[in-house]
């Protein structure tokens, strides 16, 4: 088994080239496919991809295929996106997957949708047919140990989500957000959640839009608002002063140029923007344009970041777990690394057993005593199981012996006397 991950994050990327290799979630399950298929060094795969990171954890033999394998599949060169990149072996893989999942690696420490998006990259593996034993065992290693960072430590208290900052810029612009409506596009987690901090302001409208009309309207019942198509959009921009968008285009769904008709037509009255889709839905040139305030995902990043510091002594109790969690998954791998040598020893005991077996019978058939057989039989099974063993140790060196002496202790729990 050979572990490791590979992708890039908000750390390591800025968002021009995080949206470059992003994968949508109707992508993610023929990209997987298409690794797999086409680099037999590649045995499994997971993309966990998200508006921070897109990262990749493999079995692999090699790390140079599948990491080359990113760049060609998202048609750029590799050298445009190694200053990026970055590789992990094995016990750094897990330590950064413990790390991800309990909300130590987010832009928003602590918190608690990328545990959610890990377990959605499980799925479309699952899917795949690209989750095997290794990677099965790390994922699900991975939520237990992100289970006890949340419940025995204080990670997430007073953590502020993108949700809730997206709030608190809204209420720097406006006077009151009880006198503006607010338009969300994409039927998502992230748009659910902006949507129920907005709402608990009491907006003066609240609107959903979303490429899947019926989903777009499953929301917009729950916070009984109206819903369109992504169709009507040009035609409904307009009205609305607070647009919050986060759906899985690969393309802008709003540009430039719809924007300036959008503000011509409002009387130049200000606009706040919410892009916290990844490739982004606004078209950056937008930002340029007066009268727009456009914030994307890194920009409210920075501001969630508010209260780290008060945070820092359950970081380090989570990192104590952390610690704990990747010894017991390199120990569990050690111990896969037997596997073979187990099987082995079994089988080899099996024909044993087998043979010993069939003698056994024909002496019965003959009829020769139960008791005699029985005998015979147990004599010749041990006999056979430790031949191997024994002449072994009989044959080995002085100080070879030492060890193999040692071992055969241990294997076999017995106490060696002088």
């Amino acid at each position: 088994m050979h572990l490791f991950a590979f992708g890039i994050n908000h750390q390591t990327a800025p968002l021009p080239v995080r949206e470059r290799v992003a994968f949508g979630p109707d992508h993610v399950t023929a990209a997987l496919r298409d690794l797999v298929a086409h680099h037999p060094p590649v045995r499994e795969a997971a993309i966990l991809s998200t508006c921070n990171r897109t990262e990749i954890y493999c079995n692999a033999a090699e790390s140079g295929p599948a990491v080359g394998w990113l760049a060609d599949y998202h048609h750029l060169s590799p050298r445009s996106l190694t200053p990026y990149l970055y590789t992990l072996p094995a016990d750094q893989a897990v330590r950064h997957a413990l790390r991800v999942a309990s909300g130590l690696d987010s832009m928003v420490l602590g918190e608690p949708q990328i545990l959610g998006q890990m377990k959605e990259a499980v799925r479309f593996a699952e899917s795949a047919g690209t989750l095997g034993v290794l990677l099965n065992k790390l994922f699900q290693h991975t939520f237990a140990v992100a289970k006890a960072v949340r419940t025995r430590t204080e990670i997430g208290t007073n953590s502020v989500s993108l949700a809730s900052a997206a709030v608190r810029i809204a209420q720097r612009i406006f006077p009151a957000i009880s006198r503006q409506k607010v338009l969300f596009i994409g039927a998502g987690e992230m748009i659910e959640l902006c949507a129920t901090h907005f709402a608990a302001q009491q907006p003066a409208a609240l609107a959903f839009v979303n490429r899947t009309t019926a989903r777009a309207e499953e929301l917009a019942q729950r916070f009984q608002a109206p819903a369109f198509s992504l169709q009507e959009l040009p035609e409904r921009l307009a009205d609305y002063d607070i647009i919050v968008s986060c759906t899985a285009s690969p393309l802008p769904i709003i540009g430039k140029g719809l924007m300036e008709r959008i503000i011509k037509a409002r009387r130049h009255r200000p606009v706040l923007m919410v892009d916290l889709a990844v490739p982004r839905d606004v078209e950056a040139e937008v930002s340029r344009m007066d009268d727009v305030f456009l914030y994307t995902v890194d920009d409210l990043g920075k501001l969630a970041e508010e209260g780290r510091d008060a945070r820092q002594a359950a970081v380090e109790q989570a990192e104590i777990i952390i610690d704990e969690g990747v010894a017991d998954f390199m120990r569990w791998i050690e111990g896969r690394g037997a596997v073979p040598a187990i099987r082995a020893l079994r089988d080899q005991a099996e024909r044993a057993r087998r043979h010993e077996l069939e003698r056994a019978l024909r002496r019965l058939s003959r009829g020769d005593p139960p008791e005699q057989v029985l005998e015979a039989l147990s004599q010749g099974l041990t006999n056979k199981l430790l031949h191997a063993p024994t002449e072994t140790l009989h044959r080995a060196g002085p100080d070879e012996r030492a060890e193999l002496l040692a071992a055969a202790a241990r294997i076999f729990r017995i106490d060696i006397k002088e």
